[in-house]
C-alpha cells in the first residue's frame, strides 16, 4: 500500500519529539502574526496622530493654545504632541522659577523632549525584538526536529534486511516539515522585523526634526523677548 504522504498524516505519525518541536513552531508563529498585526494598527495609529498635530501645529495655532490642547488630550495624544507638551511643561516650569537666561531655558526644554523621544522610541520599538528573534530561531528549531526526526527515522530502519525508497521516504518527509513550519514561522517575522524597523527609524527621524524645529520656536521667541526687554530698559 502506498503510505499517506499528506502533510496532517506526516504531522501525526511523526514521533513525539518533533511533534513537540511543530507544536512550539505553530506557537511561535501564532503569536508572531498576533505581534506583526499589533505592530501594523500601532504604527499606523502613530503616523496618524503625528501627522494630525504637525498639521495644527504649522496651521498658526499659538503654543499656550497647543499646550493646553496637549494636557487636555493628554491620554489621545501621539509621540509628537507628548514630546511638544514635555518641552512647553519645563520651559514654563523654569520661567515660574524666575529663570530668564534664554540659554538655560532652551536647554531645559530641549532635555525634557529628548527624555520624552526616548520614551517615546522605546514604546515605538517594542515587540521588534521579539520578531528579530522569531525570525532567527525559529529556523534553527525546525532544524532540530528534522534532525531528531531523521535520527528516528534511522534507527527504526536498523533492523529492516531490505531497506527501500519507500521505507524511507515517510521517516525523513516526517522529519522535514518540521524545518518547513519553522521556515513558516521565521519569513514573516523577518520581513516584519524589518518592515517595522524602517518605519520606526522614520518615525524617529521626524519627532528629532520635529524637536529642532521647536528648539528654533523657542529660541527666536527667547530672542524676541530679550530685545524687547532691552529695548523697553533703554
Amino acid at each position: 500500500m502506498t503510505p499517506d504522504m499528506s502533510i496532517v498524516a506526516l504531522v501525526l505519525h511523526a514521533s513525539f519529539v518533533v511533534q513537540v518541536v511543530m507544536v512550539i513552531l505553530l506557537t511561535i508563529s501564532i503569536a508572531s502574526w498576533s505581534a506583526i498585526i499589533r505592530k501594523l494598527m500601532a504604527i499606523k495609529h502613530i503616523k496618524e496622530l503625528n501627522e494630525e498635530f504637525e498639521r495644527v501645529f504649522w496651521s498658526g495655532t499659538s503654543l499656550n493654545e497647543l499646550f493646553a490642547g496637549a494636557n487636555q488630550n493628554a491620554k489621545l495624544s501621539g509621540p509628537m504632541e507628548r514630546i511638544f507638551a514635555s518641552g512647553m511643561r519645563e520651559y514654563q516650569k523654569l520661567r515660574e522659577r524666575r529663570i530668564t537666561d534664554p540659554g538655560t531655558l532652551l536647554d531645559g526644554a530641549r532635555r525634557a523632549m529628548r527624555a520624552s523621544f526616548q520614551r517615546e522610541m522605546d514604546m515605538a520599538e517594542s515587540q521588534l525584538a521579539f520578531l528579530a528573534t522569531v525570525g532567527s530561531i525559529s529556523p534553527y528549531i525546525g532544524l532540530f526536529g528534522t534532525v531528531w526526526g531523521i535520527m528516528h527515522a534511522f534507527t527504526g530502519l536498523a533492523s529492516l534486511q531490505q531497506v527501500t525508497l519507500a521505507t524511507v521516504a515517510p521517516g525523513i518527509a516526517e522529519a522535514l516539515v518540521a524545518t518547513a513550519i519553522g521556515l513558516f514561522a521565521a519569513i514573516p517575522a523577518v520581513i516584519g522585523y524589518n518592515r517595522f524597523a524602517h518605519d520606526v527609524d522614520r518615525i524617529a527621524i521626524k519627532l528629532e526634526t520635529f524637536i529642532e524645529e521647536f528648539s528654533n520656536i523657542l529660541q527666536r521667541n527667547l530672542g524676541a523677548q530679550s530685545g524687547s526687554s532691552t529695548a523697553s530698559g533703554h
